[in-house]
């Protein structure tokens, strides 16, 4: 009796010394950082990330378009709030509208004919909302580029700022 108390004594301090010095110093998984990366450092997972597809960035409605132009536009012509409304509505009109004949495809022909109508119809509108002189400009303003209007405008507030200076 004495003999298997002993053995039964022994064998149990051997499994909970064992699995204490496993748990305080990592022995038998390859310790810190041992082979297979299994310790201390980058951990990788078992489960496969999923690559997310990169997604098409959507077309701009007319009203984003127009509004990002319009402060370059409206510096440009030196547009006060109420030449800013009205350009700023009739150009998302139009600007729609060739959207929409875009999106129908048609024959290159036909697609000529649509854009000239909407710029015509375009133009007698800006003629009936604008001042003569800023009408001019805002077409002037197209054929050239937004960019080209707003450097010969701040060269033109230079010149008058030196005339004034002296």
């Amino acid at each position: 009796m004495k003999c298997s108390s002993i053995r039964f004594f022994i064998i149990l301090s051997i499994l909970l010394g064992s699995s204490e010095i496993y748990a305080q110093y990592g022995y038998g998984g390859g310790g810190y950082g041992g082979r297979g990366n299994y310790g201390y450092g980058r951990q990788r997972s078992a489960i496969p990330q999923a690559q997310e597809t990169q997604k098409e960035p959507e077309p701009k409605t007319a009203e984003q378009l127009v509004d990002g132009e319009m402060p370059r536009i409206s510096e440009a012509l030196a547009l006060n709030d109420f030449e800013y409304a009205v350009l700023s509505s009739v150009l998302k009109k139009y600007v729609q509208e060739r959207i929409e004949a875009q999106i129908l495809k048609l024959p290159p022909e036909k697609m000529l004919e649509v854009y000239e109508n909407i710029t015509k119809r375009q133009d007698e509108e800006l003629k009936a909302g604008l001042p003569l002189e800023k009408y001019e400009a805002f077409v002037a303003m197209q054929k050239e580029g937004v960019a080209k209007t707003l450097k010969k405008s701040k060269k033109k507030k230079k010149e008058k700022r030196k005339k004034t200076k002296n």
